[in-house]
């Protein structure tokens, strides 16, 4: 096995989406969160830049999608949150020769093949570091790492400035590239709004959706709101 390979985590659906659940119901959360999915994995699926595809999941849509694909699945680590599956993930490959994998979220709908395929060509000679921060410069959106366990990775909210510093201590200075839609992730109602206000977001199932579940509205009556009351 050769080249760079996507590892990407998937944990089980249901109940995805917590930070939203004010805002929208369970059932409209999984129905996001499988939209989500399904397009980035789409996404992955046209970039012509990939060696392979490997999802670290127990989720049995994200397992049926894989195998529709001729995908890899893993699922060692899978219940180890997003850092723990990427790390399981990328060991099993870099036993295997891989030369470096790419690891992104799935609730990165706007995402297309051709991001995805400009990250890769950013990447330079292993040892490398290729980054896409998230829209807020807070989240790490993409990493790109050869060889693939060459940097220790820890994702959450406030990962970006820290991977930095790690690929850094690990004598590799970081390429940083920006790409608007894998920069939009999708976590609060804020992200929705800014999701929907992105020009790259027409034309998507996520934002098809939305608007099925009357989002849009729902997002005007919610700032209206806060707007009466701060001036009460």
């Amino acid at each position: 096995m050769t080249g760079i390979w996507a590892v990407i985590p998937v944990k089980e659906l249901t109940g995805a989406k917590q930070r939203l659940a004010l805002f929208l119901t369970p059932d409209e959360r999984h129905r996001l969160a499988l939209t989500m999915m399904e397009e980035v994995l789409a996404a992955l699926a046209g970039a012509t830049s990939l060696a392979g595809i490997a999802l670290v999941t127990l989720d049995a849509h994200a397992t049926a999608i894989a195998r529709r694909h001729g995908w890899r699945v893993i699922t060692e680590g899978a219940r180890r949150g997003h850092t723990g599956s990427v790390d399981s993930g990328r060991a099993t490959l870099a036993a295997e020769g891989v030369a470096g994998i790419l690891t992104l979220p799935i609730d990165i709908p706007a995402t297309t093949p051709a991001e995805i395929d400009a990250a890769l060509t950013a990447h330079t000679v292993a040892p490398a570091f290729t980054i896409v921060p998230a829209h807020d410069e807070q989240g790490s959106n993409t990493i790109i790492v050869s060889p693939p366990c060459a940097v220790p990775l820890r994702f959450g909210d406030n990962s970006y400035h820290p991977h930095l510093a790690a690929a850094r201590a690990a004598g590799i200075e970081p390429a940083i590239i920006r790409q608007p839609g894998i920069a939009m992730d999708i976590d609060y109602p804020a992200d929705l709004a800014a999701f929907l206000r992105l020009p790259q977001s027409h034309g998507t199932r996520t934002r098809a959706l939305l608007e099925a579940l009357d989002v849009p509205r729902r997002l005007h009556n919610a700032t209206s709101q806060d707007s009466s009351n701060a001036l009460s």
